[in-house]
């Protein structure tokens, strides 16, 4: 999937997770000072990403720097998408 599509597919998760509409994203986009995400909202983006995206995350490999900005969660699902297509 194209870094486009991930962004996409954040947006509609977030979305979901903040139950609000998210219409427009970009990378410095700062996901709980801009946009209020907790650690609810966090779980819900997670879970929404997982099922839609088809990959797992592991609750170990988890820093608050992947939910720094937009940007740094597209990094991390593309490693992710990368490291299961490879498997």
């Amino acid at each position: 999937m194209e870094r486009r599509g991930i962004i996409e597919q954040i947006c509609r998760s977030l979305t979901v997770a903040l139950d609000r509409e998210i219409t427009e994203l970009h990378e410095t986009t700062m996901l709980y000072e801009e946009l209020g995400l907790d650690s609810a909202g966090t779980l819900a983006l997670l879970l929404d990403l997982e099922d839609t995206l088809g990959f797992e995350v592991d609750p170990e490999d988890l820093d608050i720097e992947v939910f720094r900005t937009v940007g740094t969660l597209a990094d991390y699902v593309t490693g992710h998408l990368v490291t299961t297509a490879t498997a």
